[in-house]
């Protein structure tokens, strides 16, 4: 029996309709024909085709130039409190499906549109849930979806002390929606004292801080991919390029490296790096130097041979189409400048955490820099995302991270 709709109805155009029926939840501005009702910023709407056929139910963002983003595309869904937690608790039981049970401790249980909740992140780092709402329509059933969400996650056996809300991200404008960070208030409990907390992955223990961190606070989508380079590092020397907190070298010294050298050009960022190391008994390993990583890499090549293993996990060069080009030169010069420092029968971990920079571009950027360099490559990865940041086919900004492993040979 269908649900009885009591929505505004938006149609929209043929492209628009070619779009959400590859599976993609966004409809743009520009894509929308008509409108009948009243509809309300951050309400649900009903998409409808030219022809009147359904197409799915969305939230408006009268701000936004993605107008509707769409949660269903079921015409019997009723968009009640059941249907969320309905929601949540199949997010949450994913996670528990596709990753092992200690890597639970720290992981992403909401993907935004990957999970079907546009413009909502929750990461979950040991007892603390770190949240960004980048959508209005998320931000008006908020109040149901948290507390929700930790409960379904208290009576799985979970401890959650507090949620924190890192909504301190530009996104929010475009949404008409305020900057800020703070701790969210669960009904009948009293604030978190610290939102810092410790959390432990592939065997390694961190601080976070979801306060201060970058993003939600931990960067969890190259979990997998530093427990791959960690199955390499043995006996090797490393050079850790763009290390941040030291996750990729610490990895790589628990797999056994002879030496690492970790590197960022951010003092802050070494020295927790440095205290990384130390709180896990690598500080004899693991040396942390901060430098930036385009000057040091041509320096490296005036002095006698080092490394083994160079690892290259770069922040995103390109946020936009628009400085694509520069970013694929920037990618070029790092990864051109590691296979000539590398010896024959070296290895190579590099990657892209930018959608915009697409696999077939960096796959031929990667060919570039190997030609320029005079090195062959053999591939013995090719990996992506962790498997909580899911990959949702028909929505290409789901997949964004590269990751390659070589030997250069």
């Amino acid at each position: 029996m269908k649900a009885e709709r009591s929505y505004p109805r938006f149609t929209v155009t043929p492209k628009a309709e070619a779009s959400i029926l590859r599976g993609h939840p966004w409809i743009y501005d520009a894509e929308i024909l008509t409108v009948e009702g009243t509809p309300e910023n951050g309400n649900l709407v009903d998409i409808l085709s030219k022809k009147g056929r359904y197409l799915g139910t969305g939230f408006l963002s009268e701000q936004s130039k993605i107008r509707v983003r769409l949660i269903s595309r079921n015409a019997n869904d009723r968009f009640d409190e059941a249907f969320w937690e309905r929601k949540l608790r199949w997010a949450w039981e994913y996670r528990k499906t596709v990753m092992d049970p200690e890597d639970l401790d720290c992981c992403r249980i909401i993907f935004g549109e990957a999970d079907a909740f546009p413009g909502l992140t929750v990461d979950k780092f040991h007892d603390l849930l770190s949240v960004q709402v980048l959508s209005v329509g998320m931000e008006r059933i908020k109040a149901h979806l948290l507390p929700t969400l930790v409960r379904i996650l208290r009576e799985d056996g979970q401890t959650i002390r507090g949620v924190y809300e890192r909504n301190d991200v530009a996104l929010r404008d475009k949404e008409g929606l305020p900057q800020y960070k703070a701790w969210f208030p669960l009904p009948g409990e009293a604030q978190p004292d610290s939102a810092v907390t410790e959390i432990t992955e592939n065997g390694i223990r961190y601080w976070v801080d979801v306060e201060n961190g970058q993003k939600t606070g931990f960067f969890l989508d190259q979990k997998y991919n530093r427990r791959a380079v960690a199955r390499l590092a043995k006996g090797k020397t490393v050079l850790d390029c763009f290390t941040h907190t030291g996750s990729f070298a610490l990895n790589a010294a628990m797999g056994g490296a002879a030496h690492v050298t970790a590197v960022d050009v951010s003092e802050s960022a070494v020295e927790m790096a440095r205290a990384n190391a130390e709180r896990n008994g690598l500080s004899d390993v693991v040396e942390c130097v901060a430098a930036n990583v385009f000057d040091l890499l041509p320096s490296l090549e005036k002095e006698p041979p080092r490394y083994d293993f160079i690892i290259l996990d770069p922040p995103a060069f390109t946020k936009s189409r628009k400085t694509v080009a520069g970013a694929m030169t920037g990618y070029k010069e790092i990864n051109y400048r590691a296979m000539r420092l590398l010896p024959r029968g070296g290895y190579l971990a590099t990657c892209s955490c930018s959608h915009f920079a697409t696999e077939e571009k960096f796959i031929a950027m990667l060919h570039s820099a190997a030609k320029d360099a005079g090195v062959q490559l053999r591939q013995i990865e090719a990996r992506q995302q962790s498997c909580d940041h899911p990959i949702l086919w028909g929505v290409d900004e789901t997949n964004y991270l590269k990751f390659y492993l070589f030997q250069v040979v």
